[in-house]
């Protein structure tokens, strides 16, 4: 059964992958995933205020968990396997080591992201399919997708 990344940054754009990975499967493909938020690291200004450098992971923990939440309830309410990784950092960087780490087959992502995300989105997908060792599917999104 193959393990396939599908890394989503919590925009509607990112779930275009969760939902062709849902075609794939009911087209046959056996498949199990996980599914990865990498979220920026935080700035010296935020290191400064927080005093705690513990807070600022938590905060960082916790939003990722929510973007990844839309992802994960789409896979699971189709009776899949999920697994969730969050990271910070550099997010190509970062999700070649949950790739790694997790020992997936394939990616699945989108080719940008939503709103202030699209050019990050877009600039990871690119480097991911420079990077990657493992097959990398990009969707598509239509250049007339309203932004999130």
């Amino acid at each position: 059964m193959l393990k396939i990344l599908i890394p989503v940054d919590g925009s509607k754009h990112a779930l275009l992958a969760v939902h062709y990975a849902l075609r794939l499967v009911g087209s046959g493909l056996k498949a199990r995933f996980v599914v990865a938020n990498v979220q920026e690291a935080a700035n010296l200004y935020e290191l400064v205020v927080a005093h705690d450098p513990a807070v600022l992971q938590q905060v960082s923990e916790g939003a990722a968990r929510d973007l990844l939440r839309p992802a994960v309830n789409l896979l699971s309410a189709a009776g899949l396997q999920v697994e969730q990784a969050v990271a910070s950092g550099d997010p190509a960087h970062m999700l070649a080591e949950i790739l790694e780490s997790h020992a997936c087959d394939a990616v699945i992502m989108s080719t940008r992201g939503g709103g202030l995300r699209a050019a990050v989105l877009g600039s990871v997908s690119q480097e991911m399919v420079q990077r990657s060792p493992v097959p990398v599917t990009l969707v598509h999104v239509p250049e007339d997708a309203q932004p999130d």
